[in-house]
């Protein structure tokens, strides 16, 4: 299969991803376009996500040509759901799934669907060049607008079961960033813009300077609804927009690096975890993680936000799966 090519497809909330896997295992093309969010906004409706899929979608295929020319994938994935778990569902990713039936029958390829968490962590293994954590249980973190999640993932001969293990009681870290950095006047998504300002504050600040707050994890859950009050105080009473994104960013690191401690010391030491999710592209918070803690594990920015490298890996796995005797 070394000349073959798969390709996947992922319709997230806020992105519309393609993207090929040759037969040895290397993403050939990732492309992604967002979806457009109004100004001052924190987000979509599914309907209007539904609807700028369908109008990405085919925009993106086309830049394909350039990767594919005249070759014919040989299989198609999608993400169908947002997690493997009983009654995961999002109205968006019907677009996704709509374009690959299609492109499977053309081209009367096998079709194989995934959750949109488990291309999420491929293509960050995939990343961070770590394949062998496809041979044994693993940590994971899942961290996005729409996700805060702690997961053990198992191999299963294709990708991974994950279980959920942990995660935010109340609002999601992604969902914090975005409300936070509109309150500051960015526009959604704010991650990329409250980083940089985070990150010129800390140059010339340093990170003693930020207020700590202490972080709790009960029974694997942490609560992040209270960031945004305290973030909010902070900014009236110092009116420091960089400030206040460092102090955003360095609390959710400290939040996640007391989930991990919490994951180790319930599964293990020496247990390699996996870090995902655009939240997760955030280099404050993986520098942290990083300073506190070995053998974790964090992708490149354009494979920890949303894509679909992951499904397109996944994909291959399973076609090479039915072709085995």
């Amino acid at each position: 299969m070394s000349n073959s090519y798969v390709l996947g497809i992922d319709t997230s909330n806020y992105t519309t991803s393609v993207a090929v896997a040759n037969g040895d295992g290397q993403i050939v093309a990732n492309l992604k376009r967002p979806l457009p969010v109004g100004e001052g906004a924190c987000g979509l409706r599914q309907s209007d996500a539904l609807f700028a899929h369908t109008k990405n979608l085919p925009l993106l295929m086309q830049e394909l040509r350039s990767v594919l020319g005249d070759e014919r994938p040989v299989a198609v994935g999608v993400s169908s759901r947002p997690r493997n778990v009983e009654g995961s569902y999002m109205p968006c990713f019907l677009a996704g799934v709509a374009a690959a039936e299609s492109a499977a029958a053309v081209l009367g390829a096998p079709l194989y669907t995934f959750s949109h968490q488990c291309g999420h962590l491929r293509a960050a293994m995939y990343a961070a060049g770590r394949e062998e954590l496809l041979q044994a249980p693993f940590g994971a973190f899942h961290i996005s607008g729409g996700t805060t999640e702690m997961l053990l993932a198992e191999p299963d001969g294709v990708g991974f079961r994950a279980t959920l293990l942990g995660g935010t009681a109340d609002l999601n870290a992604g969902q914090a960033v975005d409300r936070i950095g509109v309150m500051l006047g960015l526009s959604f998504p704010c991650g990329p813009a409250l980083e940089k300002l985070a990150e010129e504050y800390l140059r010339e600040n340093g990170s003693t300077s930020v207020p700590k707050r202490k972080v709790k994890v009960e029974n694997g859950l942490i609560h992040l609804s209270g960031l945004e009050n305290m973030a909010k105080r902070l900014y009236e009473e110092t009116e420091d927009k960089g400030l206040c994104a460092a102090f955003t960013l360095l609390y959710i690191a400290s939040a996640l690096s007391a989930m991990s401690a919490w994951l180790r010391e319930k599964q293990g030491a020496r247990l390699p975890i996996l870090y995902a999710g655009g939240v997760m592209s955030n280099r404050i918070i993986a520098e942290k993680i990083k300073k506190e803690f070995s053998n974790v594990f964090f992708a490149t920015p354009a494979f920890s936000a949303d894509n679909a490298a992951g499904i397109a890996l996944l994909a291959l796995a399973a076609h090479r799966a039915e072709k085995q005797p």
